[in-house]
């Protein structure tokens, strides 16, 4: 409660309002300080002559723009334009706020045995206020300062909260030194200790009759009496009831009756109430996260104190240590290196503490401005409330958004980044200096950058945001994907790397380390990678033959040649089962596409299964073989046409190769014992045209198979 006191203190004064006023600009001043700095303006400024030129108040107010500052500014404003007012020094108020004194004729004589209330009543002639907050000006009307609303939400608050700072009530009649208060009375409404209620309140005669009540209790009664109707400053004798959009004030229906506000949205005044309040909580839960993270700001901050603290200890013995192993000639330099150590002590320590003292007042100002916007909330008076939820829902968006601007960000880190070289001669001891290199801090992995395609997997890292230790270049492992050995898959500067050629649907480790001359650091921390479950991928255009032909994304292939041309699929594997198929375009002439699968090196100008590099099954219209090594076996009855599906099916589990035409096993398991890296593969003619399907299941003929005994 006691950092929201300056948000109670009138910024004139600099005591807790009295009577306050809301200007147009939202702020608030107590009705006297109004007085005190209203500025006689020359008659054409008057508001009179102001509407005869067309020029409204608020036209007058757009003169001024220039002037507005936050209030976090120096305070000093700018009073030009008014050429016939004369030019008298200003006085600071204890908030630093400019104050002009007034300038107005004196009061009649007959007001003087009332000088309080003279000059609240008396308002000079086309008389200005300029808010010493934010220095906007305007010309006051006929009205004079009865046209400015009170703030009533305000003067709540400061008697909340001047009676929560009052643990023992005061006796109000003691001359000298106030007593303890002992009782109350509720019809004179006047706290007595015991001795000035025996003086001035006997038990007897017409006092008899009150009621007397302990203190704390008529504290209470105090705080529950009724506060009194708002009522329209231009129809005293109508409440508010209505609220305008545009003009954000409320209004009575008198007002609404004469037509001020006929082009303006009218809103009922309790919607407008529940609606700012709701607006005003919700801008409160983002403001007190921003405290939240502050407050954790400052324990961060004051624990890097603390480190900054220890590493300078424990840097300075090693550099002790150091010099002492050297002769007579390493004492002289060593008061040289102590006392840059020293400096660059001082130096972190004075960073972090600047921005701990700064942190510190913008946490303040903050949590004021939280509480005080918490006792707004919690008044039941919705027309008060409507006059400053505006403005108070600004400064919350604008506090919160001062707390976004890196402003919990540490400025300095807690190391010491100074490593002493005692490798020189001692001819070289008067170069001897520090030199920056220390072991690279681990690498962070960026998750939000690293993935997996098919069997690729690509991360990417980067150094830690405060370490300034050069990095000369990096090293990525992977483990095999059965949880076993890590091996370096790559080594280099960038901070980037995709690799290819990883098991489908298996788990990988990854971890990355940097490295320079002064060593390799620590691992990041490890990331697990999943490849896909199955394969989806398309032929390859750069290992085909020059005869393929590709269309539709390269999962179209036919040839160009009367003689058998190999393509490849773009994705090897060597682990797994996998499963994909081939439907015929076209099939024209008879002639013997082989499909099945290869090494990287297969002959590519020659039918698939001539050479030792492929595996494979060539088929015409009747029949089909295996083949590889140019050894032919087991024919099989069944053949192919235009629409005919091709199924290949490779087994690492088993080390097999199964072929099927339309969904149905060709002949029995074609291959067995294979092992490494093979790619599918096909052979065909300008007479055949096949599409390639992937990322396709098992298929049934294969899964009763397996599940037989």
């Amino acid at each position: 409660m006691e950092e929201m006191e300056e948000e109670l203190k009138c910024p004139v004064c600099g005591s807790f309002y009295r009577e306050p006023i809301i200007l147009p600009c939202s702020h608030s001043i107590c009705l006297a300080c109004a007085r005190n700095i209203l500025v006689q303006t020359p008659d054409a400024d008057s508001p009179q002559s102001r509407r005869a030129s067309g020029v409204s108040d608020y036209d007058y107010l757009d003169l001024d723009k220039m002037s507005l500052y936050s209030e976090a500014d120096s305070g000093y404003g700018s009073y030009g334009g008014f050429a016939s007012a004369p030019t008298t020094p200003c006085q600071k108020s204890p908030n630093g706020v400019r104050v002009f004194p007034p300038v107005m004729p004196p009061p009649p004589h007959h007001h003087l045995h009332h000088p309080h209330a003279a000059s609240l009543l008396h308002v000079p002639r086309n008389s200005c206020i300029t808010c010493p907050q934010c220095h906007r000006s305007l010309i006051l009307d006929e009205r004079g300062l009865r046209g400015f609303a009170k703030n009533r939400v305000l003067e709540g608050v400061i008697d909340r909260y001047q009676q929560s700072k009052a643990a023992a009530l005061k006796c109000q009649l003691c001359e000298k030194i106030p007593k303890e208060a002992t009782v109350m009375c509720e019809q004179c409404d006047v706290f007595y200790c015991e001795p000035c209620r025996l003086r001035c309140h006997p038990p007897r005669g017409p006092l008899a009759k009150h009621r007397l009540v302990p203190p704390a209790q008529g504290r209470v009664s105090r705080r529950l009496s009724p506060r009194k109707i708002a009522t329209c400053t231009d129809h005293e004798l109508e409440n508010h009831s209505m609220y305008c959009v545009q003009c954000k004030m409320p209004v009575c229906y008198q007002c609404l009756e004469e037509g001020k506000h006929s082009s303006h949205e009218v809103k009922a005044l309790g919607a407008m109430w529940k609606l700012h309040k709701s607006q005003l909580s919700q801008a409160l839960n983002g403001l007190s996260d921003r405290a939240r993270e502050a407050k954790e700001f400052l324990v961060q901050l004051r624990n890097m104190v603390q480190q900054i603290q220890e590493n300078s200890v424990e840097f300075e013995a090693c550099l002790v240590a150091q010099c002492d192993a050297l002769i007579d000639a390493l004492n002289r330099r060593k008061i040289q290196l102590l006392a840059r150590v020293n400096k660059e002590h001082e130096h972190k320590l004075k960073v972090v503490r600047d921005q701990i003292s700064h942190c510190t007042v913008k946490l303040r100002q903050t949590t004021g401005l939280m509480e005080y916007c918490l006792e707004v909330i919690k008044e039941n008076d919705p027309s008060g409330f409507l006059q400053i939820s505006d403005a108070l829902i600004r400064r919350v968006h604008l506090t919160e958004d001062q707390w976004g601007k890196g402003t919990l960000t540490p400025k300095m880190t807690t190391d010491f980044d100074l490593n002493l070289d005692s490798a020189p001669l001692l001819q070289t001891i008067h170069q001897l200096d520090f030199v920056q290199m220390k072991v690279p801090a681990p690498p962070i992995l960026q998750l939000e950058e690293c993935c997996t395609d098919n069997n690729s997997a690509t991360l990417s890292w980067k150094q830690p945001p405060l370490s300034a230790v050069q990095v000369e270049g990096y090293i990525l492992e992977l483990d095999d994907g059965n949880g076993g050995q890590f091996r370096e898959v790559f080594v280099g500067k960038e901070t980037m790397c995709t690799v290819d050629g990883l098991h489908f649907n298996s788990t990988y480790n990854a971890r990355v380390k940097g490295f320079n001359k002064a060593g390799v650091s620590q691992y990041s921390k490890t990331l697990v990678l999943q490849t896909s479950e199955v394969a989806w991928f398309a032929f390859d255009t750069s290992s085909a033959h020059s005869d393929i032909i590709f269309s539709n994304d390269n999962l179209t292939v036919t040839c160009n040649s009367y003689d058998d041309r190999v393509v490849l699929g773009k994705t090897g594997f060597s682990k797994g089962i996998h499963y994909w198929e081939l439907t015929i375009d076209r099939y024209d002439n008879h002639p013997d596409p082989a499909f099945g699968v290869a090494r990287l090196d297969v002959v590519k100008d020659m039918m698939l299964g001539k050479d030792d590099k492929a595996w494979a099954m060539y088929v015409d219209n009747n029949r089909s073989w295996f083949m590889h090594n140019n050894s032919h076996t087991n024919r099989t009855e069944g053949g192919i046409a235009k629409g005919a599906t091709i199924g290949v099916l490779l087994d690492f589990t088993r080390r097999s190769l199964t072929f099927s035409i339309n969904e149905d096993q060709q002949g029995p398991v074609a291959f067995e014992n294979l092992e490494g890296l093979f790619f599918p593969a096909v052979s065909l003619n300008r007479n055949v045209q096949v599409t390639l399907h992937t990322g396709l299941p098992i298929p049934e003929f294969y899964t009763r198979a397996s599940m037989q005994p």
